[in-house]
């Protein structure tokens, strides 16, 4: 999945305040060094400690020289507050800021170096220059708790340096049903994504001008082995090989000042009749390859995917929050279910965009709501294309970034599992449960307009997306209260 990834190089700088034992901050700097190395993290350690603005610049320029792309602040002691936010504010990529515990009581008088008061003056002045810098939970800690806290951080670094490199392809207008995955497209430029929106003749013309590319064979035989039994319409698969060259090339030809990109495209109503397909198992196929494809034209859900992606290292699939579970179904798998309520579980659909690696036992099927009013009486032909299963027991992150219709970010997170139940219905489709989804389904997702898109990532995921929404400035963040505690609005007689 990588092709489509950034590289994350870290660097690390230790800062001391001028009144503290500089060698103090250096050697637990060492020290914390030498844990990354017991985990297999690289990181590019700075020998220029920082006491002051000067200090600050020989270091910055250090790690730029090494091409370092995000940065851990250590405060090995106090610390000086103003250097060592300047290097926060002029280093050009995200930066953390954990600090020192003390190791041994029978060492604190030069052994002490009170970074646990340092990193409140520290966030002190991150605030008064206005700076968003990673600060875990707790930030405080001895060498190999610092090594675990530095390994969560190059998820959120990953998402961070990628965003602002990232180019959004969209083509063709939102199907006017589905005007609810339409919003404010400028919070994303603001996050200094790039977006290029495309018509599908645009589309249409450049998979035209792909007929007989000596490519196509190369990934029709890569489709062939896929899918393995599942290839129950071999005949469609010139069609989609085409499309996927198409769509790969029309990226590398238009990407231009971004490394990455992703895909919002349109897919039906008359994309069947003129491209003779429908595009879900690409859309797969490139999501599974690290290029998230959202349907229906839906911008924030390819970024919600993407965002995914990368923290994750996972692919990630787009899902409707889409239909309940039967009261039959729910009593012959009891034991399954488990402890869940009727209202945690729901059955999160798509007509086949999920990655095979996620499906039992995938296969190439047709859009049957589709071919009802193309094709009702006859073979299936021009709604082939879908890859469906049901989706495989794992945990489970519900997950988006959306604008509201005032151009302001909001962003919801709920932590669950699909489950072993088959759900005995078409598509890719799996039932999810998610702890008190009732109340997360009435006061977050209908309460605050979310539209019917969840991007799931195939892990618990919460932790890492809360620290990258919070840092990109997104204020309005929802999740799956637990029982008791009240959402705002929530009827409290209920």
């Amino acid at each position: 999945m990588g092709c489509n990834f950034p590289d994350v190089k870290l660097g690390i700088i230790a800062v001391s305040r001028d009144c503290f034992p500089m060698t103090l901050s250096a050697s637990r700097r060492e020290a914390v060094v030498g844990e990354l190395a017991l985990r297999n993290i690289e990181i590019y350690e700075s020998k220029v400690t920082v006491e002051n603005e000067l200090d600050a610049l020989k270091a910055l320029d250090d790690v730029k020289q090494a091409g370092v792309n995000a940065l851990v602040i250590y405060l090995g002691n106090f610390g000086p507050e103003g250097p060592e936010t300047l290097i926060a504010q002029k280093f050009c990529g995200p930066t953390m800021f954990a600090a020192a515990a003390e190791e041994s009581g029978e060492d604190l008088i030069n052994g002490r170096g009170d970074a646990y008061c340092g990193m409140l003056n520290a966030s002190y002045n991150l605030g008064l220059r206005g700076l968003s810098s990673y600060i875990p939970e707790y930030p405080v800690g001895i060498p190999s708790e610092i090594a675990g806290l530095i390994g969560g951080f190059i998820p959120i670094a990953r998402v961070l340096i990628g965003l602002k490199k990232l180019k959004v392809f969209s083509f063709g207008p939102r199907p006017f049903d589905f005007l609810a995955c339409n919003a404010p497209i400028k919070p994303l430029y603001d996050l200094g994504i790039e977006i290029q929106e495309n018509s599908e003749l645009d589309l249409y013309a450049s998979f035209k001008e792909h007929e007989g590319d000596p490519r196509v064979a190369g990934v029709i035989d890569d489709m062939a082995q896929e899918l393995g039994a599942g290839n129950k319409h071999s005949g469609i698969l010139t069609r989609l090989a085409q499309f996927e060259v198409t769509l790969l090339d029309w990226a590398q030809k238009n990407k231009g000042a971004s490394d990455f990109f992703v895909f919002a495209n349109k897919c039906w109503p008359a994309f069947q009749t003129q491209f003779g397909f429908v595009p879900c198992y690409v859309n797969s196929r490139l999501t599974r390859k690290g290029i998230p494809v959202s349907c229906e034209v839906d911008i924030y859900g390819a970024v919600t995917e993407y965002i995914i992606a990368l923290a994750t290292e996972k692919p990630p699939t787009l899902l409707d929050i889409n239909n309940t579970v039967p009261y039959d179904m729910i009593e012959k798998n009891k034991d399954i279910i488990g402890k869940y309520k009727p209202t945690d579980l729901f059955m999160g659909f798509h007509c086949g965009n999920t990655a095979s690696c996620y499906l039992k036992n995938p296969e190439m099927k047709y859009q049957l709501i589709m071919k009802r009013s193309l094709e009702p009486d006859k073979e299936p032909d021009i709604t082939r294309g879908t890859l469906e299963g049901q989706i495989n027991p794992s945990d489970a992150t519900l997950f988006r970034l959306q604008s509201t219709a005032e151009g302001e970010l909001k962003s919801y997170i709920a932590q669950g599992e699909v489950l072993n139940v088959d759900p005995k219905s078409f598509g890719g489709i799996g039932v999810i449960a998610i702890p008190e989804m009732a109340r997360f389904y009435r006061h977050v997702l209908i309460a605050k307009h979310y539209p019917h898109h969840a991007g799931v990532a195939f892990a618990h995921a919460g932790e890492t997306l809360f620290h990258i929404m919070t840092l990109l400035g997104v204020k309005d963040i929802g999740f799956n209260q637990p029982s008791g505690m009240l959402y705002k609005g929530e009827n409290p007689f209920k």
